[in-house]
């Protein structure tokens, strides 16, 4: 394995015994100052000369790439990736100071042209959810303010380079439109986007439900909890995980297969452990490439590292023999056949990826 995944009892842990920080922390904040402007006017003017016809502005320019959830307490935990050139978030250098001996206090402050610097952003993120029907945005559900603050080290930072950052918050089951806004800490850049999404009641499924299966590269468990909606650049943070996802689904020849979803629907037997057998088989086209043993889980929760390894039958005048090779670079389906053995219902999903020769 190339990574940790941490183990399934501290993602059970997290369903079952945490409460969802960001909304806690919404509710005491608007408790406490209930005339608190979330999104400026000057924001929410630029969503709705936009909203009706998802019509971008670019004075920021930015796009919306990625999109999953998990569950919470309360409500569903929506993620969402976002893709930006760095120029365009308005980084400056920070030089880097230089600490002076003792006996160097009185003379010349010592120059610092040159020295290893840092480069920094800030501004503001704004989101808003509309509920969405018949592909008409209706009333606001959600309004959040996120402050964003990004620092890279200058061997790092590259002008022109695209960066992927998450963001994200609770929401409850239905259809939105997400209107997504940067901003500049003056309000004087503003680039805004718009994206739809469904999430669906998992309340009380009358099948088999998952939600959207992803591949993990890093698994990180925090001290504590997130207690209020961040931008972070490339992981998202899940209550005490720090979880960095394949958005592109693009993997190097040797990588796991780590994957990551929750099962909804399934019934638990006494004692409240599930029975519940997963099947992985990966193919190309029509050609079976590499089916796993079955898998078996006693929590609705699927954290699984797949080795991209296929058995390859080698044979010679003497004997055959059977060896296990790397995949080979291509595009690929991942085939994930769910069994509730309690109550015998299935569910088929299917993920594509592609494996590249180059380090990634």
């Amino acid at each position: 394995m190339k990574h940790f995944i941490v183990p399934v009892l501290i993602l059970f842990c997290i369903l079952h015994f945490l409460p969802s920080p960001c909304l806690t922390f919404q509710k005491e904040k608007q408790e406490e100052k209930p005339d608190v402007i979330i999104i400026p006017d000057k924001v929410k003017s630029f969503f709705e000369e936009g909203i009706k016809t998802r019509e971008a502005r670019l004075d920021i320019p930015f796009s919306i790439i990625w999109h999953t959830y998990l569950p919470s307490q309360q409500n569903l935990h929506c993620v969402f990736y976002f893709k930006v050139k760095n120029a365009d978030l308005g980084f400056s250098p920070i030089m880097a100071e230089e600490k002076k001996p003792e006996k160097e206090k009185t003379e010349k402050p010592f120059p610092t042209e040159g020295l290893p610097s840092r480069f920094q952003a800030s501004g503001h993120v704004f989101l808003q959810f509309n509920r969405l029907e018949n592909n008409t945005p209706k009333e606001v559900i959600r309004e959040v303010y996120i402050p964003l603050r990004l620092e890279v080290e200058d061997e790092s930072y590259q002008p022109d380079k695209e960066e992927i950052y998450s963001t994200g918050y609770p929401v409850p089951p239905g259809n939105y439109l997400l209107s997504v806004a940067i901003a500049s800490l003056d309000l004087e850049k503003i680039g805004t986007q718009y994206f739809e999404f469904s999430i669906p009641n998992m309340a009380a499924p009358e099948e088999l439900m998952t939600t959207p299966i992803f591949f993990v590269s890093a698994i990180k468990r925090l001290p504590s909890p997130q207690t209020t909606a961040s931008v972070q650049k490339e992981f998202f943070i899940y209550s005490v995980l720090q979880i960095t996802p394949k958005v592109e689904n693009l993997f190097s020849i040797g990588d796991n297969l780590d994957i990551f979803f929750f099962i909804f629907g399934a019934t638990p037997e006494e004692g409240e452990k599930y029975n519940i057998d997963v099947n992985f088989e990966i193919t190309k086209g029509e050609e079976k490439i590499i089916r796993y043993l079955t898998a078996h889980y006693e929590s609705p929760i699927v954290s699984q590292p797949l080795p991209l390894k296929k058995s390859v039958m080698i044979k010679s005048e003497e004997s055959e023999r059977r060896e296990q090779h790397d995949l080979e670079a291509g595009t690929y389906t991942l085939h994930v056949d769910i069994e509730d053995k309690v109550t015998g219902s299935s569910l088929k999903k299917t993920v594509d990826f592609e494996v590249k020769e180059t380090n990634l």
